[in-house]
């Protein structure tokens, strides 16, 4: 069995957020379609949440379809619905023998009928977990997310159900997807590109960023485990100085 590294309790990310970049470039790398990549992927995805589920990681979002990539040809995207489908049936045993809680967030009503009902089932049947947290951004654009809370809070105004005074960071906090999750502390992106991609941009104000050249299939515990090492060694000020902290 393979060693785990000692973090420190109180030095470990309580939300960590990972952008699983680099599915079709390590099929490409291999002369194999896109698809086999994304099918990879699932594997890193298994591994990465029980490994996070196994150190005591209380949130953990992974960024599993976005927005913009409806735009992707149209047999990829029906591919990658019958994957999150067979995944999604395949891996409610590791959720509930890891006792993790399956959570999801973004514009779900724009999944086909099946991986809606597939995802919804799964979430109900994990509902009772209380290990840990996994939360899937699916159909999810974090400035999409940030036009619909700026839409209700404006109604909730017009009808005198808030006042304008009385809207501060709370109050957005609540009209966001992420209403029920802590605010990131570390993101994760794998295969070198070093951009957000529209994913948290609220929620990762004074998170921690890490980039690694790993693609997301090779993505393996001890990329886990160096990417939170890392973490650890990070002096988070909040905007503070040293001095201030040390006190």
């Amino acid at each position: 069995m393979e060693s785990i590294p000692k973090f420190h309790t109180d030095k470990l990310p309580k939300h960590l957020a990972i952008i699983m970049d680099g599915n079709g470039r390590w099929a490409k790398q291999k002369g194999m379609l896109r698809i086999i990549g994304h099918e990879n992927g699932t594997k890193s995805v298994r591994t990465t949440v029980e490994a996070c589920a196994e150190i005591g990681i209380e949130h953990l979002t992974l960024y599993a379809f976005s927005t913009e990539n409806w735009n992707r040809p149209k047999t990829e995207v029906n591919t990658l619905m019958k994957l999150l489908v067979k995944s999604l049936k395949k891996e409610i045993k590791t959720l509930q023998d890891n006792n993790i809680k399956l959570m999801a967030i973004g514009n779900l009503n724009e999944l086909p009928q099946n991986a809606h009902k597939e995802l919804l089932e799964v979430i109900d049947k994990t509902k009772s977990n209380t290990h840990m947290i996994l939360t899937l951004a699916l159909s999810y654009g974090s400035r999409e997310e940030l036009i619909n809370a700026i839409k209700t809070i404006s109604s909730n105004v017009k009808n005198n159900i808030i006042s304008i005074d009385s809207i501060d960071e709370s109050i957005i906090n609540n009209h966001l997807y992420t209403q029920n999750l802590p605010d990131v502390d570390l993101l994760i992106r794998t295969s070198g590109e070093q951009r957000i991609s529209n994913f948290l941009l609220w929620q990762i104000a004074y998170a921690e960023l890490y980039f690694t050249d790993v693609l997301w299939p090779d993505f393996q515990k001890e990329d886990l485990y160096k990417a939170l090492k890392c973490y650890e060694q990070r002096e988070r000020r909040f905007g503070k100085t040293s001095e201030q902290l040390s006190k």
